[in-house]
């Protein structure tokens, strides 16, 4: 079975999520928004008490090197709610500049907050991309029977079936796909399952870890 994952956001926490991502050799894309990194780290929003924090500009490079990046949007607003020549450029802006910052190919592309419409799915295609990633739950299989621009994931890390969706997957010998954002991990037991899953999943034979656009090639 193929296993693939992707975080959303680009925050300081996927500094600790990556350090177990490379322990165990796991492969990730990471989608970000080039807007939201000042020249050095800027505190965001709270989540459940915890203070999240955008990662630098400065450091981006080197927390991310040796994993796949992918385009989540210039500023992250509800796409298909904005002017299309809008959503263009928030699209087509923010892969130029990752690829500018990363210089890697940026093939792939999560609609934030998960919303699309036809008029984007276009963009994303014109604009050079493999896939638009949502964030509704499904078991994936190849080729997308939505298509490429609606590839939707099994499910978060953190869900309750995470298990069972794993083992359904697995039984199909297809792909399983989770995603998520890494300040949702606020406890040392969310981290130390977190770190199981990964090194379980790692030690698996019947599973590999891919990149997502590999899954289109």
């Amino acid at each position: 079975m193929k296993v693939v994952q992707c975080w959303d956001d680009g925050i300081t926490a996927d500094i600790r999520l990556i350090e177990i991502l490379r322990k165990y050799n796991a492969t990730a894309t990471f989608n970000l928004n080039a807007a939201r990194h000042s020249p050095q780290r800027k505190p965001g929003w709270e989540y459940k008490g915890t203070q999240v924090t955008a990662l630098g500009g400065d450091e981006l490079v080197s927390v991310y090197e040796g994993f796949t990046i992918a385009n989540h949007s210039l500023n992250h607003p509800h796409l298909e709610a904005i002017p299309v020549e809008e959503a263009r450029y928030e699209i087509s802006e923010n892969r130029k500049q990752l690829q500018d910052i990363f210089q890697q190919p940026i093939d792939g592309f999560a609609y934030p907050y998960g919303t699309y419409n036809d008029a984007v799915k276009e963009l994303l295609k014109e604009e050079g991309h493999v896939y638009g990633r949502t964030v509704k739950n499904a078991l994936p299989t190849l080729p997308a029977p939505e298509g490429p621009f609606a590839f939707h994931p099994t499910c978060k890390f953190n869900a309750e079936d995470f298990q069972e969706k794993f083992e359904q997957a697995k039984t199909q010998g297809g792909v399983f796909y989770f995603w998520g954002h890494s300040y949702e991990l606020i406890t040392e037991k969310m981290w130390e399952d977190f770190d199981a899953c990964i090194a379980g999943i790692s030690a698996d034979p019947d599973c590999e870890w891919v990149e997502i656009c590999d899954l289109f090639a």
